[in-house]
């Protein structure tokens, strides 16, 4: 089975220079956990999460009022392909630790594939990525 059949394609996105207070805003409007940071042309900048704005904004003593989705967001984001199959995409995910992919389609985002997404699929895929996926305390 590869990416693209089981992978989420509507991506919300928000530009670099939105404030953290709109980002969370937003992603409370849609139920969401995390957003792609894209520029004008739609090029993938980096991904902001509910985690970036709680954990490593407003525990630092940044004033989401006027902090920048672009100062917290994570710019290396670990992507896969839309024809690649679910098991190397799955396996990328735990390599990194993650719960979610951007899945790229001729250099455009096209999606983004998450542990829910595999779970449908797989739930032994799905199962792997979350025991590598979890922090250890």
């Amino acid at each position: 089975m590869k990416v693209r059949d089981i992978m989420t394609t509507k991506v919300e996105s928000i530009e670099p220079t939105a404030v953290l207070r709109k980002a969370a805003r937003k992603m409370s409007e849609l139920n969401i956990g995390s957003m792609a940071v894209v520029d004008d042309d739609g090029k993938l900048l980096g991904i902001i999460t509910d985690r970036d704005i709680s954990v490593y904004a407003i525990a630092m003593g940044r004033n989401p009022q006027d902090t920048e989705v672009q100062k917290v967001m994570t710019r290396d984001v670990a992507t896969c392909l839309a024809d690649q199959d679910i098991s190397d995409a799955a396996t990328i995910m735990q390599q990194q630790h993650i719960r979610r992919l951007a899945v790229m389609d001729n250099n455009l985002l096209s999606g983004f594939l998450s542990v829910d997404d595999l779970a449908k699929a797989s739930s032994d895929l799905a199962g792997a990525v979350l025991v590598a996926a979890t922090p250890i305390h």
